[in-house]
């Protein structure tokens, strides 16, 4: 359990220097991939949807799978059309709401074609800058919509809302889980579930481990996608960097609740040129360490006593003692 461990595809490209002096130009894809695969302790990749699958799904799967690599899941990206800045699913233009949705469905086939099932969608662009731009009923209409036809396009693919409060947009319309949740009832299809980003959560104001409880509650959590931030936006900063009890808290719920997914590093090493093999194995490093005392915790009578009585400093001093040995 919490063994599996998945991460940014573009953060390969990160200081390209050290991997390719004489490199003209941006890595390709199956170059950042073969520098992923040097990462000791990585078992997964995730790709984006169209922007790292060019040619042919299975073919792609199988030279992932020759570097010793799986591939966790694709997710969406929605940058191929300028028009999808006003919204994808929710655009004002029918004609782009339905190549939105038309594109989701290719992902979701190159998902399956690819031996995995899992597909996560980040609306970004579904949102709005201004009081008085949209007409709010109407395209949470649209949204639901498009989630629906989606998600209804193969049952058997696990469909993923990664959610987050804003950028591109101002305001996001699915910013925060209790939203992304509102919409998955009403939409009402069983392959639907929620990816909780840490950073994402930290700036919707959310404390990650209950929101990831509350998801496991209403829905499905299917994905984790694990960095750290000053709660003012993505930084996507190293693993436990800012919050580490808080991301202790979260691996120790999703423990408690039986999640049993990939743990996938969302982190950005390319924003201060780091060595993204260097950081990617930094974080596996913290997890793992987290993931041991999570469980140690998980059978520590007098945390879960602690626990039951709401008693803060008994908890704290347990915790306390499993992190620094006070």
């Amino acid at each position: 359990m919490l063994s599996r461990f998945a991460t940014r595809l573009n953060s390969f490209a990160s200081a390209p220097h050290l991997q390719w002096p004489d490199l003209v130009g941006k890595p390709t894809m199956m170059q950042m991939a073969e520098r992923a695969a040097t990462v000791s302790g990585l078992t997964d990749l995730d790709l984006n949807f169209p922007d790292h699958v060019s040619g042919e799904p299975e073919s792609i799967a199988r030279r992932i799978g020759d570097l010793g690599l799986s591939i966790n899941g694709l997710a969406m990206r929605y940058y191929t059309n300028p028009a999808f800045k006003r919204g994808a699913f929710t655009n004002p233009e029918a004609s782009v709401r339905r190549e939105a949705i038309d594109l989701t469905k290719r992902g979701i086939d190159a998902v399956r074609a690819m031996g995995t099932d899992l597909m996560t969608i980040w609306l970004g662009q579904d949102g709005f800058d201004y009081n008085f731009q949209l007409d709010y009923g109407q395209v949470w209409d649209w949204e639901i919509a498009g989630i629906r036809e989606v998600a209804a396009h193969d049952p058997d693919c696990r469909i993923s809302i990664e959610y987050k409060p804003d950028e591109p947009r101002a305001q996001s319309l699915l910013r925060d889980a209790a939203t992304t949740l509102l919409a998955i009832s009403e939409v009402g299809l069983a392959n639907l579930g929620v990816t909780i980003d840490f950073a994402h959560a930290l700036y919707a104001g959310e404390q990650p481990a209950l929101v990831a409880h509350l998801i496991h509650r209403r829905s499905r959590l299917l994905g984790v996608h694990l960095n750290d931030g000053y709660a003012k936006r993505d930084d996507g900063l190293m693993v436990g960097a800012v919050h580490l009890r808080s991301t202790l808290e979260l691996l120790h719920q999703i423990r408690r609740d039986g999640f049993d997914g990939a743990l996938y590093f969302d982190t950005f090493p390319d924003t201060s040129g780091l060595d993204p093999v260097a950081e990617c194995e930094a974080n596996i490093a913290t997890v793992r360490r987290l993931v041991e005392i999570a469980e140690g915790l998980a059978g520590d009578n007098g945390l879960a006593d602690a626990l039951a009585r709401q008693d803060g400093v008994a908890s704290q001093r347990i915790v306390n003692r499993a992190l620094i040995g006070a």
